[in-house]
């Protein structure tokens, strides 16, 4: 290297030295782009112990994209060809998973459609009424709400009555409906650990215009992330027993509701995953209200497609309403 008597190093081996830092952190960026595409496109492939690992990893596999983001700014600062070219990967698998999640609805249906909306109330929630008014003004057909305890259960049966004529509540989970209901029962998905008079689950038979369908409205148990992992064995049990329930329903169409705490590429929720349909438009990131990082409350179904669904405005809950286009089959 060339040094001038002061000491200081000459402009060629100025201009040198960060072409080679560019280059190594060039192929840095290049190897996190790898690795980024990988747990997006094999994240089945993450081991789920100890931990459940692969099932926190699933939890906000759609935030990924904004690692590539993150690196294909990186890699722009440092005009890495090697990056860009590398990022090519991670953004076609991101796209190819979440990117159909982008495009806008798709306008109004068609005659066979229920529009239908899924809210987890907070036991907590200080104004049941002003939460029961603003999911009225939504116009569903359909309402499913948790966490439903006295004396606020009595409000939403007030508020939501005029505009909603027929409900069945069971436990702490409800369903209000324009449609009459025929037949309403408990459905137990109550894990073994968990004492009696846990009740989260119910089954309601609609007659909607366009035929009869299952509604079912369910409350899985709560997750926690802790320093040993992801503490998910009783939602999971719960989610298996609930997909149980729902492979043995005689009724053609059914419409799944609820809080199950997990996204839908959680493989806790594979057992309701693997036999029903998600949405097809729109993240609708539910939770935290405050800061919503995840779309854990759902809206799946069978023999029907659930088309765009979106957040409604924040009520009293740390949950953020969702509402979505059903349209049968």
């Amino acid at each position: 290297m060339a040094v001038r008597a002061d000491g200081g190093v000459t402009r060629a081996a100025k201009r040198w030295a960060p072409v080679g830092a560019g280059r190594r952190q060039g192929m840095v960026v290049a190897g996190l782009a790898v690795v980024v595409a990988g747990v997006v496109g094999l994240h089945r492939a993450i081991p789920n112990s100890p931990g459940r690992v692969g099932s926190l990893v699933e939890s906000f596999l759609p935030w990924a994209g904004v690692a590539v983001v993150l690196l294909l700014v990186v890699a722009l600062v440092r005009r890495s060809g090697v990056a860009l070219v590398a990022l090519l990967l991670p953004v076609a698998v991101w796209v190819q998973g979440f990117g159909g999640l982008l495009l806008p609805g798709d306008g109004a249906g068609g005659g066979r459609e229920l529009t239908v909306v899924q809210h987890n109330v907070s036991d907590e929630n200080p104004d049941p009424a002003g939460t029961a008014r603003a999911l009225a003004r939504a116009g569903a057909d359909l309402i499913a709400l948790e966490e439903l305890v006295m004396p606020a259960l009595s409000v939403y049966e007030d508020e939501l009555g005029a505009d909603y004529p027929y409900r069945a509540v069971h436990g702490t989970v409800g369903l209000w409906s324009k449609y009459p209901i025929r037949e309403a029962q408990l459905v137990d998905i109550k894990p073994r650990d968990i004492a009696e008079g846990w009740s989260r689950g119910l089954r309601a038979v609609v007659r909607t215009p366009y035929g009869e369908v299952a509604a079912y409205v369910a409350h899985l148990p709560s997750v926690r992330v802790g320093f040993g992992g992801l503490a998910s064995s009783r939602r999971d049990e719960s989610a298996r027993l609930l997909g149980d329930i729902i492979r043995a329903e005689d009724v053609r169409t059914v419409i799944l509701l609820g809080d199950l705490n997990g996204t839908v590429d959680d493989r806790g929720l594979s057992p309701l995953t693997s036999q029903l349909n998600t949405a097809e438009r729109g993240f609708a990131f539910s939770f935290p209200a405050a800061l919503p990082l995840a779309r854990i409350d759902q809206v799946m179904a069978r023999s029907a497609t659930v088309g765009h669904i979106r957040t409604l405005p924040a009520t009293g809950s740390d949950h953020l309403p969702v509402a979505a286009r059903v349209t049968l089959g």
